[in-house]
């Protein structure tokens, strides 16, 4: 039987890859697209290895995006961020990718979605449709095309490209929110949270994704760890989980921790944090305390990431300019004031810079803006493959 062929391009963003589609290619049913997209990524697999499609064995690698015009009058592209699970038949829309966030302008311009000018840098104006926000990242263009080559370099990406920067506009909902969709949806900057493991002190904040910012010496952890001796460690694993669920629990995203693990993978991510000592990155280079405010680890569908995830990086800005959180009693207020509210962070692959724009409002504060950069680029482009049998595409 002939297979299904659909239009896509497999693109880099930041430290992620993901598969992007079309809207219109699409089956407009939910469940039927959902069992598409699972099976051009290859899951669920379970030798965990998506040897039978797209995905590359990794959370950061495992990922889907759909576009299409928007209708919003301020925004000029809708954009819907699917995290696909490796060993589960599951692709949870709850979250944001900061790091294919880059390659959205890209594509966008690239697929005629958007105009742009010639030479210089295009505005592309998106609409985060998992979390109704407002995205505006500047792709610089060359000759009418996008421009992907250049010399910014990524820590976490092998090669440099060129530099998208991208601006996050009111990442985190304003304190007074009530509910699941507050800066804080519990209304505190620290909850203190019971698990089988002990009790932890954690910050709990909706702001690029939600997120559970603990101290990594609750966990017994320097924040210097890096990917293959922790993803090795079953039992610290086991720990962290078991903490994220109740933060899960806690924030209003599940109403038990083993719904959390079940199906909510995505968010809210668990994000440990350390004052800076020096350490060597996973490419062997050494991070000097000196370089950094702080150090930073995520925990992505359970594992360890290589580098920092681009909602995670925005969650730190944001955390690190409102007094009373995890993060921001780690740094150095004055120093971050100076910096207008700027913090560079040691990761596992090396270290990132990333700004917000803070407001005080009384004892509340508005974030109107987060700013980082990111590269992004078309790794291949054609049609994605899936047997007949999968059945619902357009």
């Amino acid at each position: 039987m002939t297979q299904l062929r659909i239009p896509a391009v497999y693109m880099r963003g930041g430290t992620s890859k993901g598969v992007f589609f079309h809207k219109r290619d699409l089956p407009a049913d939910a469940a039927q697209r959902d069992a598409l997209l699972l099976r051009v990524i290859g899951s669920p697999d379970p030798y965990g290895k998506q040897i039978d499609g797209m995905g590359a064995a990794s959370s950061s690698t495992s990922k889907v995006v759909i576009l299409s015009k928007s209708d919003r009058p301020d925004c000029d592209v809708d954009y819907l961020f699917g995290q696909v699970a490796i060993d589960a038949p599951l692709i949870d829309w709850s979250g944001n990718c900061g790091n294919l966030s880059a390659a959205v302008g890209p594509f966008a311009i690239s697929e005629g979605l958007v105009a742009a000018p010639a030479q210089g840098s295009a505005t592309v104006r998106i609409w985060q449709a998992n979390l109704s926000k407002h995205i505006v990242a500047h792709v610089p263009m060359h000759d009418g095309q996008v421009q992907e080559e250049g010399d910014f370099e990524l820590d976490g990406v092998t090669f440099p490209a060129a530099e998208v920067r991208l601006e996050f506009m009111d990442p985190g909902a304003s304190e007074d929110d009530s509910g699941a969709g507050g800066m804080f949806p519990t209304g505190a900057r620290l909850e203190r949270l019971t698990t089988a493991d002990g009790v932890f002190e954690v910050t709990l904040i909706n702001a690029g994704n939600p997120t559970a910012f603990v101290d990594a010496s609750a966990l017994g952890l320097s924040g210097t760890e890096l990917q293959e001796p922790f993803n090795s460690n079953p039992d610290l694993l086991a720990r962290c989980e078991r903490l994220r669920a109740h933060a899960a629990v806690c924030m209003g995203i599940a109403k038990t921790p083993d719904e959390a693990t079940r199906l909510r993978q995505h968010v809210p991510k668990l994000l440990f944090v350390a004052p800076p000592v020096s350490y060597t990155s996973s490419r062997g280079s050494t991070v000097e305390a000196g370089q950094i405010d702080l150090l930073a680890r995520v925990i992505s569908m359970g594992k360890l990431h290589h580098a920092m995830t681009g909602t995670g990086a925005i969650a730190i800005a944001v955390a690190a300019n409102i007094p009373g959180t995890v993060v921001h009693r780690l740094l150095d207020a004055q120093k971050l004031a100076s910096s207008g509210g700027t913090v560079r962070f040691g990761h596992p692959s090396g270290t990132l810079r990333v700004g917000a724009t803070a407001v005080a409002q009384g004892d509340e504060w508005n974030i109107e803006k987060v700013s980082l950069s990111r590269s992004a680029r078309r790794l291949m482009e054609g049609w994605v493959r899936v047997p007949s049998s999968v059945g619902g595409a357009s």
